[in-house]
Formats: structure tokens, sequence, C-alpha cells
């Protein structure tokens, strides 16, 4: 099983994201028959970008003997069940991990916050009963082993901010006012070396280099990412009549993340420091 699923609180509104490709194993034996048969059902498309109807289930068999092909048949009688466990998890993303994610403040404003939902595995099924991996027991996703090589993709962005480029760089640096923009949880050591960690966990990384009011470049990554694999984040500042134009340049972005990424860093990075401080309004 890989994926990931989390919810993101964004103005009183709540959204889900969850991507898992799950294959189950099964075993299973005919009356009268000694013989034990086994196969796999691979989950390909479980993602919020196809309906419960669309998702794929693809039923096989490790062998090709008439007994194989007796309980592949079987098993594919037993999708709907398969499907109503999707509907299941579906259900819990939905009720129970959204319980507690939208915060009032003092002016009675809501936080924005994200919350990494535990994924619930078991990766067996039997003959005449079928069991979905995320519906059993509580396992967390495991991540892609390292040393795969993974194809890659790189980002260049341009945004204008309408403040100083010292007032842009604090607010990569000092760990109050990233903790403000990024409504979470931030261990952050703003230093040649120091690690960082935001969005309660979703990214992480470390700083490679550090040049005041003008760059900052970082190794950067989701956890959702392959173990190991980091992208290079770098961040120039450039302050003009007007404001400071941040050019951002990422390389070593997994393909299969680049527009989650890109994305993100418009919606998680530009548009809230603009929110957060005000820097999209004019200068005076």
């Amino acid at each position: 099983m890989t994926g990931e699923a989390y919810v993101n609180n964004r103005k009183s509104k709540l959204i889900f994201f969850y991507e898992w490709v799950l294959e189950l194993e099964w075993t299973g034996k005919i009356e009268g028959d000694e013989d034990e048969y086994s196969g796999k059902i691979k989950i390909p498309n479980f993602s919020e970008e196809f309906t419960i109807k669309e998702v794929d289930f693809e039923v096989s068999a490790s062998g090709s003997t008439k007994g194989d092909k007796q309980l592949k048949e079987l098993l594919k009688g037993h999708v709907p069940v398969l499907r109503a466990k999707l509907e299941t998890y579906l259900k819990e993303l939905k009720e129970e991990y959204s319980k507690d994610l939208i915060l009032p403040t003092k002016s009675g404003d809501e936080l924005t916050d994200s919350a990494k939902v535990p994924a619930k595995s078991s990766t067996s099924l039997t003959s005449g009963s079928a069991a979905l991996s995320a519906a059993e027991n509580g396992a967390a996703p495991k991540q892609p082993t390292v040393g795969v090589r993974i194809a890659t993709e790189n980002l260049h962005l341009t945004e204008e901010f309408h403040c100083t480029a010292e007032d842009i760089y604090r607010a990569f640096t000092l760990k109050e006012m990233v903790q403000a923009f990024t409504r979470s949880n931030v261990v952050l050591e703003a230093e040649k070396g120091g690690k960082f960690s935001l969005f309660n966990g979703m990214v992480e990384g470390s700083f490679v280099e550090l040049e005041k009011n003008k760059k900052i470049v970082q190794r950067w990554r989701f956890t959702s990412w392959p173990a190991a694999h980091y992208s290079l984040v770098t961040l120039r500042f450039d302050q003009t009549e007007s404001g400071t134009m941040i050019t951002m340049d990422q390389t070593g972005i997994p393909s299969n993340d680049f527009i989650r990424t890109k994305d993100g860093w418009k919606r998680y990075y530009w548009d809230s420091l603009k929110v957060t401080f005000g820097f999209g309004a004019m200068l005076s």
C-alpha cells in the first residue's frame, strides 16, 4: 500500500485529499480440492479524482489452472464488498477525522490547519470474503524503498510582495512568523545545516545556505515522497521600488507530485504570506 490522505481546513471549509494504490493478497481453497490457490487484487486509482464507482479493481491469480480461474471469478463477484469498504473509509475520513479541525480564534476567524489521517490497513483476503486494507488495523502507510529511481521535474516561480526584502526574509526565518503563515506546528533552525518541519510535519528539510535578505537555499521534501529524496529550493529576494520580488527555483520534484507542489507554493506560501502579514497591500 502506498499513498497518503490528509484534510485541510481552509477558510472554514474542509477539503479532503487522498491518493492510494492498494494491493491485496488472497488465498483460498475449493471444497474437495486439497490445493491452495492465491493471487492479488490491485486498486490503482483510489483518489479524490475518481468517484467510488470509477475506482478500478484488478483481480489476478498466481496460476492459470481451473481452480485459479474459479477463485478469480469468485473474487470478482466480491468487488462490491470492496467498494463498500472504500465508502466506509471515506465516511470515516470525512466524519471522524474532521471533528476537531475547525479551531476558532478570539476574533471569530478560523485557523487553517491540516492533519495527516492515519491509514488503516490489512493485507489478506480469504475465499468468500474480502477485507479492504484501509479499514482494519491502523497501520501507517509504508514509504517507498530508498534507492528507487524516480522521474523528477523542476519548478520556476516568481511572485511580488509589497514589503521590504527584510520583511519577507524574516517571514521565512523567524519561527513565530513561519508558524503564523503556515498556521501549524513548526520546527525551525534558520542556520546553515539547521532543520525545519512545517505544516504539522508534512514538509521537512534543512537549510543549505542563507544570505540575509537576499537568498535562502533549502533541501525540501514532502514526507510522503520516497524516503531520503529531497528537492533543492532556492529563494531569491530582490527589492524593487514597489516591494520585493521572490524568484523560486525548485529542482528534483517527483513528477507524480509536481502539480500538488506547484499549487502548494501559491496557496500555502504566497497567498498565506500576503493574507497573514498584509504583504499583498501596496507600500505607502
